[in-house]
């Protein structure tokens, strides 16, 4: 199996909503009207998506969805109320753009760490060091994962959030169990061995590593646990054998 192209996680894609079409003349014209209205009082679309979602990421990484008011939002984004509307709805139409291709980057960079190239070994630890890149960046605070910040706060009001939370984990331990899998085909892992149950145990250590960070753990603490998790799922022997692993650009 062939490796995937890495995605940038933090490149994320913009989202936009427009009008309805309707086929009554009055309400056509109606509409026209409010959308000079809106040109005129917002900024004129010379913006970069990308950008101002990145931001917008940024700012309810911060402080989550309820902290993160729209004043804040317009000052991450550098854009106007009526321009922020225009561009990406209300705030929650902005916080389930941001958080879907959190979520769909995630998983690139996840399947590109999970390299089948590479051991076993080698793959996991690949797959930490990448989520302490996300989690502990260098140019910021101690930050964790975005999802689990930002997303588990909301899942139990909100059934589209529980959703995508929901399904963003179960992509995750797929990825890792087909991973684990694979190994045990090669002979990696023993026969009798549960790639399910370890997948579930190595994408476990993952979240822990994602709330430890936030909670302001050093990058060492937490790379001893990347090694005592490899050790236990990979099995003395092949944890001790792992090569350094390759950056994953």
């Amino acid at each position: 199996m062939g490796r995937r192209d890495p995605q940038v996680l933090r490149k994320l894609a913009g989202f936009h909503t427009g009008w309805y079409s309707i086929s009554s003349r009055p309400f056509y014209l109606c509409k026209m009207v409010q959308n000079e209205i809106s040109r005129s009082r917002g900024r004129p679309r010379n913006y970069d998506p990308d950008v101002a979602l990145a931001r917008a990421t940024d700012a309810f990484w911060s402080t989550g969805f309820s902290g993160t008011s729209l004043d804040r939002l317009c000052e991450a984004t550098d854009m106007n109320r009526p321009s922020l509307y225009l561009a990406f709805g209300d705030k929650r139409a902005l916080y389930l753009a941001a958080l879907g291709k959190y979520i769909e980057q995630s998983s690139q960079a996840i399947a590109a760490a999970l390299d089948y190239e590479v051991t076993l070994a080698v793959a996991l630890t690949q797959l930490y060091e990448f989520t302490l890149t996300v989690y502990l960046p260098k140019a910021a605070n101690a930050r964790g994962c975005f999802m689990i910040s930002t997303a588990v706060p909301e899942a139990t009001n909100d059934d589209e959030i529980r959703s995508l939370l929901r399904a963003a984990v179960a992509e995750f331990d797929r990825l890792v169990c087909a991973r684990l899998l694979h190994a045990r085909q090669i002979g990696e892992l023993p026969a009798a061995s549960d790639p399910a149950t370890l997948a579930s145990i190595a994408t476990a250590v993952v979240h822990t590593l994602a709330i430890r960070a936030r909670a302001g753990e050093s990058r060492k603490a937490l790379m001893a646990i990347v090694a005592a998790a490899v050790t236990m799922i990979c099995g003395p022997a092949s944890a001790a054998a792992r090569t350094k692993p390759r950056a994953v650009r």
